[in-house]
């Protein structure tokens, strides 16, 4: 029997039911089986970029709209199961598709899908704080389970950076991260997982600036990973929704030229810019090219 929104608002806010990878798939599945013509008010096409749909939710769902799904990455619900089976697979060698240019981009589009099934049933919730929060807690829960999967050891929480003062460590200064990524108990490269970069690239950035200072170190990989970077804008117009781009492109470029390049920047959903502009293409790439590659550099 299909779920009914509610049901299915009430999965997403229980952080507890998502402890595997098949967990996040098993949700998008019933997601997709509920998202038919006859449970949603409308679909809506953004008026500015045409590959962005939102749904407009019957009573059940307040009436609300959702964040802009793109139709180019969403996996459809006829094709789903192939590719849960597809990817579930090629995390167990992740490195076996690196020249499956069709592989890897089903892994990136069933990241991107699982992850926005989730999204768009909490914008249902009367509380935009509460979904965006729940939302991010659970892409970043989600990235390092990938991680796990596929190999890598990864955490969340506190490390104790070492601050060397003329060759000698007299104490350490403690932070807070997304994603540690270690081997063999040792980090070897810190991660920052949100669902999109707005108001929080600024701290990325100055983060690994600050490590390199603290501990006189230029080795320490840092690297983000971004869900996508727009959001819906149109207010309560229903006729004349669109997307706006959360991407800050001048303070990106800023700070990779003038400050430090990150590590590696990653997206599911990339912009147009980020494949086109010079300095973009160089910093920026699909998440697959984080699973498949670099993240088995970092742990070099």
């Amino acid at each position: 029997m299909t779920m009914t929104l509610s049901q299915l608002a009430e999965w997403a806010k229980d952080k507890e039911r998502f402890t595997t990878v098949a967990d996040w798939a098993n949700f998008c599945r019933e997601y997709l089986q509920f998202a038919q013509p006859e449970a949603i008010q409308a679909v809506i096409v953004s008026t500015n970029e045409h590959v962005y749909n939102f749904y407009q939710y019957k009573e059940d769902g307040n009436f609300k709209i959702t964040r802009p799904l793109n139709t180019d990455l969403m996996i459809p619900e006829s094709e789903f199961d192939a590719a849960e089976g597809n990817v579930m697979e090629a995390l167990k060698d992740i490195r076996g598709i690196a020249e499956d240019m069709d592989a890897r981009r089903t892994l990136n589009n069933f990241v991107y899908t699982c992850q926005e099934t989730i999204g768009a049933t909490l914008d249902s919730l009367p509380s935009v704080n509460t979904a965006r929060k729940l939302n991010g807690d659970l892409f970043e829960k989600y990235i390092r389970r990938i991680l796990n999967e596929i190999g890598a050891e990864t955490g969340e929480g506190t490390i104790q950076v070492p601050i060397k003062v003329e060759g000698v460590e007299p104490f350490t200064m403690a932070y807070q991260h997304d994603l540690i990524v270690r081997r063999d108990g040792e980090t070897k490269a810190i991660g920052s997982v949100k669902t999109s970069s707005k108001d929080r690239i600024d701290k990325i950035f100055i983060d690994k600036f600050m490590y390199n200072v603290l501990t006189d170190s230029l080795d320490m990989p840092h690297f983000a990973v971004f869900l996508n970077d727009v959001q819906r804008a149109g207010g309560n117009n229903m006729r004349h929704q669109k997307v706006a781009q959360t991407f800050l492109t001048g303070h990106f470029k800023g700070y990779t030229i003038k400050l430090n390049p990150l590590d590696g920047v990653y997206y599911c959903d990339l912009r147009p810019v980020m494949k086109t502009d010079e300095v973009l293409k160089k910093q920026i790439s699909t998440l697959d090219n984080l699973l498949v590659n670099d993240i088995w550099k970092f742990m070099e």
